[in-house]
């Protein structure tokens, strides 16, 4: 079965033809989309390659990847490629940005050689980089080949910059005007380049070598004389990325002075690229995500977890399970030390699940906390010394608190002869005191390792929540057993 070819967007077309049809639903979501399956299915099987144009000209991008996925997942690859092919070439770019990776090899290799270049070449500079890393080696290397020289610069400027860097972010394509310019000229400078760049709601102004020095809000332009200067607009003020620095950085500061678009300048203060919203917003994402399966004690997935396949899935979870396993062994270690002292006072047995519980639970609290307050930057260099004092006085009241309420249990189960003993009172106070002491520890360890890890340079969410409840297990019975010998010296030990 034969499909038609990739479809060029036609001279003159305007953007208002590319707005939904009326008459028909727009899905607005995968699992609505997923209802178009069957019809798109059809289209294909009857060559009515018209019909199905006009049903994927109303869908968003992410709506056409999802169905594509799912043509290629339910019917044929072939089928997908067919449906893709109908796209015109700057729909097909944006398409292809939104599928996973095994999907867009399957479509490079549907669509050969000559096609997928010029697909590849359509595609925004930093989803291009974002694919070609994906790819295998020798593959990425071919179609890097074939790009024109323009192209190929620009891409393999970007993959020079390390994977997690704003410079692998970045895209080449946004609208830059000089300071002895009229607002005039550079709003016709405006429509003339505008349409190829990311966005034109921030434009940049660089000087005769290409440094930045000012960056200009499209309302300035457009509310000003069209004889004013650019430079008369200038206040140089602005704030910009280095290509560098971690992604996250563009997360942080992008948010904070709430921006769609900044600029990412060179060592030197050369503009570079800008960084978008969007691009942010699927950082965000993935930095989230990732911190919330490090949390997890695992190692962070790099696809989603339906495309992960099981081997996979246990590189990533094995390693730090086998280790919280082995660490394990010093709590059978302390248990196995003060052996004598269970012997002779089975009744502190008893209690070890919710002493136990009470130190996990607290320092994994402290933990998130502070994880997340670093990666919100909401942390100064030294300001450990607060941190620590905070934590230290609410400990002191949850540990109030929670020995308070564990000294009641031990009256209460020792009435409901539960765990009788001679001693309740203080196997009581036992319990009160080693809660106490935990619950501080615990949140000592819980708000200190996250900052100790982010001043070595380490990622604050590699403390995860096992990793805490498990420090908290070996510690906390060396605690609850040093109380026990100092309480209950002379009475049950």
């Amino acid at each position: 079965m034969t499909g038609p070819e990739l479809i060029d967007n036609p001279a003159g077309r305007q953007e208002e033809e590319r707005t939904p049809h009326a008459g028909r639903a727009h899905p607005g979501e995968s699992a609505a989309a997923h209802l178009l399956l069957p019809e798109v299915h059809e289209f294909i099987e009857q060559s009515e390659y018209h019909e199905l144009r006009r049903l994927l000209e109303e869908l968003a991008p992410a709506d056409v990847a999802d169905l594509i996925d799912d043509l290629m997942a339910e019917y044929d690859r072939a089928e997908g490629a067919i449906a893709f092919r109908l796209l015109r070439r700057d729909e097909a770019a944006d398409v292809f940005s939104e599928l996973g990776a095994d999907e867009q090899a399957d479509l490079i290799e549907q669509l050969g050689a000559d096609r997928a270049v010029r697909l590849v070449e359509s595609m925004d500079a930093d989803d291009r980089a974002a694919f070609l890393e994906e790819m295998p080696a020798e593959a990425a290397t071919r179609l890097i080949a074939q790009l024109s020289p323009e192209e190929r610069q620009t891409t393999q400027a970007i993959l020079g910059y390390a994977p997690d860097s704003i410079g692998r972010l970045m895209t080449p394509d946004y609208v830059r005007v000089k300071p002895g310019w009229t607002v005039a000229h550079s709003l016709d400078h405006i429509r003339r380049y505008g349409k190829d760049a990311e966005t034109v709601h921030w434009v940049f102004v660089v000087d005769l070598e290409g440094r930045l020095i000012d960056d200009l809000h499209i309302r300035t332009l457009l509310l000003a004389d069209p004889e004013a200067l650019i430079e008369s607009l200038m206040d140089d003020r602005f704030v910009a990325l280095s290509a560098t620095e971690d992604r996250e950085e563009a997360v942080y500061t992008m948010n904070r002075y709430d921006r769609t678009a900044m600029p990412v300048v060179d060592t030197r203060g050369l503009l570079l690229g800008i960084v978008t919203h969007d691009d942010i917003a699927d950082v965000a994402e993935e930095e989230a995500t990732e911190d919330i399966q490090k949390l997890g004690g695992m190692e962070a997935l790099e696809r989603p977890y339906m495309q992960t396949r099981v081997l996979g899935m246990l590189k990533k979870r094995a390693g730090w399970l086998i280790g919280l396993f082995l660490v394990q062994v010093l709590t059978i270690g302390v248990m196995g030390y003060f052996d004598q002292q269970l012997e002779a006072a089975l009744v502190l047995a008893l209690f070890i699940p919710m002493i136990i519980s009470a130190g996990g639970n607290t320092g994994t609290q402290a933990a998130s906390l502070l994880i997340r307050a670093i990666a919100l930057h909401e942390l100064e260099r030294g300001d450990w010394q607060r941190v620590l004092g905070k934590e230290m006085v609410t400990g002191a009241i949850l540990g109030l608190v929670l020995g308070a309420l564990g000294m009641g249990v031990v009256m209460s189960l020792h009435a409901l002869g539960f765990a009788e003993t001679l001693h309740a009172p203080r196997v009581a106070l036992t319990i009160g005191l080693s809660v106490l002491g935990i619950v501080l520890w615990a949140v000592v360890i819980g708000s200190m390792f996250p900052i100790v890890l982010d001043r070595m340079g380490l990622d604050p969410a590699t403390i995860s929540s096992p990793l805490v409840a498990t420090l908290m297990d070996v510690s906390g019975l060396l605690i609850y057993f040093g109380v026990a010998m100092i309480v209950l010296r002379g009475t049950l030990l």
